[in-house]
């Protein structure tokens, strides 16, 4: 059950991240990209930029806000997939940056902040 709760609040917050970036004007590449080391949420573009997005969400800020959960452990993780990312797509090299979107759902709404080039890539 509790393992549902959180999938559901993870997906509801990745839709209202996508949602929310679009308005912003980036356009979605791909979702959930997936390889052996992880998963990148959302990779976007953004003018000529290429956009690795991490969502966070939470329901309340009980354990912290969700932007404090992409840690020092996460940025390495995150960068890896990455370039994993960049390899097994064939992406031509240019700009490219980690972006995090912390939403947190609330019975009254969605709270959705957006910390545009959040980390460096780190090894």
């Amino acid at each position: 059950m509790k393992e549902d709760s959180r999938r559901n609040t993870a997906g509801r917050g990745e839709e209202a991240a996508v949602a929310y970036l679009r308005g912003q004007g980036y356009r979605i590449i791909d979702r959930n990209w997936r390889c052996r080391l992880g998963e990148i949420d959302i990779v976007a573009r953004e003018g000529d930029a290429l956009v690795f997005v991490e969502v966070k969400s939470r329901r309340s800020s009980a354990f912290g806000t969700p932007q404090a959960a992409v840690d020092a452990r996460k940025q390495r993780k995150l960068s890896l997939v990455a370039l994993q990312y960049l390899q097994a797509e064939r992406v031509s090299p240019g700009p490219a940056r980690f972006d995090v979107v912390a939403v947190t759902l609330r019975d009254g709404g969605v709270e959705i902040e957006l910390f545009r080039n959040a980390f460096d890539f780190c090894r």
